[in-house]
């Protein structure tokens, strides 16, 4: 008679063979799935860390530029053209010439400073064009003057006699007056003065030349 009892396998054998087949699996996945510590850095966190290192304004910083805090213009103490009142003294005349002063007013309420030449020139037209060259500046710069309220300076000024001139070359021309800057002042005042200038810019000599201002 056979015999149908199936042989025993040792515990033993089992216990190891399924100890190899653990090793056997620990050691393909350690060779197919990359750990975290070997996953490259990402693209986003380069870009993060450019924009990080890029400047920044301070808030400390300012336009250089930009109007004081209190929108205000600085007073730096001179005499405005909107502060004066402008107007032609009494003059003398000799060698060709007729030398008048322009009396400068202070009409605004506050003290204000004047010092050095006045910008003259002669001018014509509706749009106030200017008539041959600008008054040159004779003399030195002299001190400022403080005006109170009410005070005036006065800058000397020569007009020549154009009919002295070649009038080929002086080229009579109608003015209306005179326009007057202020020294160190960028607007102008208009001061009438009807008469007749040279347009021509190669005269021999000066239709026009001005001194400092003094007190008047």
């Amino acid at each position: 008679m056979v015999s149908t009892t199936k042989p025993r396998i040792p515990l033993v054998f089992l216990a190891a063979l399924g100890a190899s087949g653990a090793l056997l699996l620990s050691a393909c996945g350690s060779g197919t799935t990359p750990t975290a510590s070997n996953t490259p850095s990402s693209d986003t966190s380069a870009s993060t860390s450019d924009t990080s290192s890029a400047p920044t304004a301070s808030s400390s910083e300012s336009a250089p530029d930009s109007p004081p805090a209190s929108g205000q213009p600085v007073d730096n103490g001179l005499c405005k053209a909107g502060d004066v009142t402008l107007s032609l003294g009494q003059g003398d005349a000799g060698a060709g010439s007729v030398y008048r002063p322009i009396l400068i007013k202070n009409s605004s309420s506050k003290p204000c400073s004047i010092q050095g030449f006045p910008g003259v020139s002669y001018v014509t037209g509706d749009d106030g064009h200017q008539v041959g060259p600008a008054a040159f500046r004779e003399g030195t710069k002299g001190n400022a003057i403080k005006l109170q309220p009410g005070q005036s300076a006065a800058a000397d000024v020569q007009f020549a006699q154009v009919a002295n001139f070649d009038p080929a070359v002086c080229k009579p021309t109608s003015v209306k007056g005179l326009r007057v800057y202020l020294p160190q002042e960028t607007a102008s005042k208009f001061l009438p003065d009807p008469g007749t200038g040279c347009a021509g810019d190669k005269l021999p000599g000066n239709q026009l030349a001005v001194k400092t201002v003094r007190p008047a």
